[in-house]
């Protein structure tokens, strides 16, 4: 029997499926995303991370075991170390000045991811905060994780993949996609609705997010 994470993935097929198939991840994994373009969507990417910390701390704050607590207070601890490094060792290899990294303008798809994970953060239930946070980890595990396949050779684009598929990031996923199927059992019914009403609205926007890289306006 299907959990409630499965569950809402399939009833968002078609916007995961474009999302883990999109042209950007086959030209990263190829090495070919243009500077332009991974330049956009770093700068932008960035721009999560205050929030996406956020969100993490009221998972803390809603979760109703102490090591689900520890859990995400370790993942918080790699994303504000590994991963925020990441960035800004390849805004230097790119070139991206500093007004850049700390206040662009925000796109469309950035501005309502952005929203959507206060909102979720606000809503002071543990299955919201999840339904967002396992979109924002699962799909990136299912884009990256392709076993066999030879990485790029610069580290821009290698990293990126490397930090979402390795053995530490794929237990966070497993795990998190388990918090997500009990909360969900054990929700009332507003709460899963609005659980997967948040689920679906967050793969709707990894799927723009993907999309405007190409796009030249904002």
């Amino acid at each position: 029997m299907a959990g409630f994470s499965d569950q809402l993935r399939e009833e968002n097929k078609g916007n995961w499926s474009a999302s883990t198939h999109h042209r950007f991840v086959d030209e990263i994994f190829r090495g070919a995303v243009a500077d332009d373009v991974m330049r956009r969507y770093l700068i932008q990417d960035y721009q999560f991370v205050d929030r996406f910390v956020a969100l993490i701390g009221a998972a803390i704050a809603t979760a109703d075991r102490f090591e689900s607590r520890v859990r995400f207070s370790q993942f918080a601890a790699m994303i504000t170390s590994d991963e925020n490094t990441y960035f800004l060792r390849a805004f230097d290899a790119l070139g991206v000045p500093e007004d850049q990294r700390l206040a662009p303008v925000l796109t469309a798809p950035t501005r309502a991811f952005r929203n959507l994970m206060e909102e979720a953060a606000g809503a002071r239930s543990y299955a919201c905060c999840l339904a967002v946070l396992c979109v924002a980890e699962w799909l990136y595990l299912d884009w990256a994780d392709r076993p066999g396949a030879a990485l790029p050779d610069g580290f821009v684009h290698a990293e990126w993949i490397t930090l979402h598929n390795n053995d530490g990031f794929r237990a966070f996923v497993t795990w998190l996609r388990r918090e997500l199927d009990r909360a969900g059992a054990a929700a009332d019914e507003e709460n899963r609705a609005r659980a997967a009403d948040l689920f679906r609205r967050a793969v709707a926007c990894e799927r723009d997010f993907f999309d405007h890289v190409y796009a030249s306006d904002v």
